[in-house]
């Protein structure tokens, strides 16, 4: 019967089993008559007193019943019928004639009794029942956790997601159309396979999607799975790999051979650089190690199957320049799909989509949002949704409105407000430091508009000026970086403005400021001495790239120009702030009177007009 497989059911049996053992044996048996010991010579005198009437004798020990109650003494206040000695080693060879001699009924039991056959039993094969199913316990934990138990260690731990309650679909994927409209091919060959084998042609074996961390690479692998209505095996590169070597190896077979029991079917490697990468970079002490056996067993298993049969791997890397060649060859990855960070339109989709469950109130506007959140993905574009209706059910809200996601903007790019106190002092270099970033924005040509300045502590931050553009930039000028760097050096040259001395407050600053000038150098050509030429040292898979491709006299020259670029900047910086010190007073004070300023409250200040540029988002601390 179906009901005695279930293990709950055995233990409901088990626990009736035991109640009724309680009820029968504890609760409702009769109880035992009470008993007192007595001495054996008290015992002896009762004899002729023919106040004994039976006795029952085991070895020494001697029990019985009297007439009348006996005690241990004859003043004793505990007394019973039933009674209970011990007969002395050197006792006389008497009391049997004696107890004949009166009447007494007489019983005697065995000094050992048998044991019990269930004793026996339990005695006897319990132990080896114990550690058969503790075992069977072990095994049957291991089996869950690493997939087939101790004797299935090298079987596939990939997930499957159910084909036909698809949780992904291309609905749910916005903002990167253009990797949509590739693997839409895949989608088709998977529902109409004839379609493209009519012509003798084939849908590529594996599908490499390429971009940055969060961008959806997982999201849209899942919605392909969806979209076709077939099995989707999904699993992490790193599950590849254990101690054991050739477990990697197994696993892939495994893999591999699930899906084509399954196909149509679609294999999802995420993270395809823990195994993938180049096995021409470092020294290896062994050619058999087991990232090595993994990856070529991969290769085998991409070479043995033929894409007719309806099996597409597709993979997921954000280091696609650490790959082995032999993954990107023809006939294994094919077709590389490069995902993008999604532009301002694509973050508008993004969010429509995050929102869709969130209840939002008249004054959110997507559009704005996705104006202000230049360079995230969609990962953070989560996130943000997230932070702001938490905040809002922080503030017992029914809805979640513009300045919730104001806030969250805040947090995600700034980090938590932290409620420290600073002296007056402190206060005063801050507002000079964040108005001399907010001065700047707004004097220097090309600038980002100046949004928010604020002198509430956030994350490792005192103040923060935050720039935003009007829209996305994927081309800058060197103008426009100039002016970065001239931005983010505002603080600095309010502060030798103002106090002829420098503070720790710039180091973030800096580190902008000295990573924008380097790339100006030796990416992008911008050095009149340096020349048009790409210095730039791209991490590679091989022991040589750490190697400068370049000699040290062109170093030496590389560190000149930078610092003679930022020197530029920091004058240009000072000047702007000395011609427009009364604004830069005011607009100190007005921060330390409020805190923090919104962008209409800046131009009130100072008194200036807005800039109309298009450029990348900047946070300036």
């Amino acid at each position: 019967m179906d009901w005695l497989r279930r293990p709950r059911n055995w233990i409901l049996i088990g626990i009736l089993i035991v109640l009724n053992y309680v009820v029968v044996n504890v609760l409702l048996a009769p109880q035992p008559p009470k008993q007192v010991t007595i001495p054996y010579n008290v015992f002896r005198a009762q004899i002729p007193a023919d106040n004994v009437t039976s006795v029952t004798i085991q070895g020494d020990s001697i029990t019985g019943i009297t007439k009348n109650p006996v005690g241990d003494t004859p003043t004793s206040k505990n007394k019973a019928t039933h009674f209970a000695t011990v007969k002395p080693p050197f006792a006389d060879n008497e009391l049997l004639p004696l107890l004949l001699q009166h009447n007494v009924t007489i019983s005697a039991q065995p000094v050992n009794p048998p044991t019990p056959l269930w004793q026996t039993l339990l005695f006897s094969f319990g132990p080896a029942i114990l550690l058969i199913g503790g075992f069977l316990y072990l095994n049957r934990r291991a089996t869950s956790a690493a997939g087939g138990g101790v004797f299935g260690i090298g079987q596939s731990r990939a997930r499957l997601y159910d084909p036909e309650r698809p949780a992904t679909t291309f609905a749910d994927v916005a903002g990167i159309d253009d990797a949509k409209a590739e693997l839409q091919e895949i989608v088709d060959f998977l529902r109409q396979p004839q379609r493209y084998q009519r012509l003798g042609g084939t849908v590529p074996k594996g599908v490499l999607l390429i971009g940055p961390p969060g961008t959806g690479k997982t999201l849209l692998a899942r919605a392909v799975a969806g979209e076709a209505g077939v099995p989707f095996f999904s699993v992490s590169a790193a599950e590849f790999i254990e101690m054991i070597v050739g477990v990697g190896a197994s696993r892939v077979r495994d893999l591999f051979n699930k899906a084509r029991q399954a196909a149509p079917a679609i294999i999802f490697i995420d993270e395809l650089d823990a195994i993938g990468r180049s096995r021409s970079g470092g020294v290896r002490l062994s050619g058999n190690d087991e990232q090595e056996q993994t990856l070529n067993q991969i290769l085998t298993e991409m070479d043995g199957f033929d894409s007719r049969e309806g099996v597409i791997v597709l993979a997921a890397t954000n280091r696609a320049d650490v790959l082995d060649s032999a993954l990107l060859r023809p006939g294994r990855f094919d077709r590389r799909v490069v995902v993008q960070p999604p532009d301002r339109a694509g973050r508008m989709a993004i969010l429509m989509i995050h929102t869709r469950n969130v209840p939002l109130a008249p004054d959110v506007d997507l559009n704005e949002l996705a104006q202000q959140t230049p360079g995230f993905v969609g990962a953070d574009l989560r996130n943000l949704v997230n932070e702001a209706a938490l905040l809002a059910a922080r503030k017992d809200r029914d809805a979640v409105g513009m300045e919730d996601f104001s806030e969250a903007i805040e947090k995600v790019l700034l980090g938590a407000e932290r409620k420290i106190m600073l002296s007056q002092e402190d206060r005063e270099r801050v507002a000079y430091h964040e108005s001399g970033h907010a001065l700047l924005g707004l004097l220097v040509p090309g600038a980002d508009p100046v949004r928010k300045v604020t002198i509430v502590p956030r994350g490792r931050a005192l103040g923060v000026t935050v720039q935003s553009p009007v829209d996305d930039r994927f081309n800058y000028t060197e103008e426009y970086l100039r002016a970065r760097i001239v931005g983010a050096l505002g603080g600095r040259g309010a502060e030798l403005l103002v106090y002829q001395m420098a503070t720790t407050g710039a180091e973030n600053d800096l580190q902008q400021v000295t990573m924008i000038a380097r790339e100006m150098v030796v990416r992008f050509g911008m050095s009149s001495k340096v020349g048009p030429l790409n210095y730039s040292t791209e991490e590679g898979p091989g022991p040589l790239a750490l190697q400068k491709p370049f000699s040290d006299a062109t170093a030496a020259l590389i560190d000149e120009e930078i610092k003679r670029i930022v020197q530029e900047c920091l004058m240009e910086a000072e000047r702007l702030l000395a011609e427009n010190r009364s604004r830069l007073d005011a607009l100190a004070q007005a921060l330390l009177a409020e805190d923090s300023l919104d962008e209409a409250e800046i131009l009130r200040v100072t008194g200036l007009k807005p800039q109309v540029v298009t450029a990348a988002m900047t946070a300036a601390r």
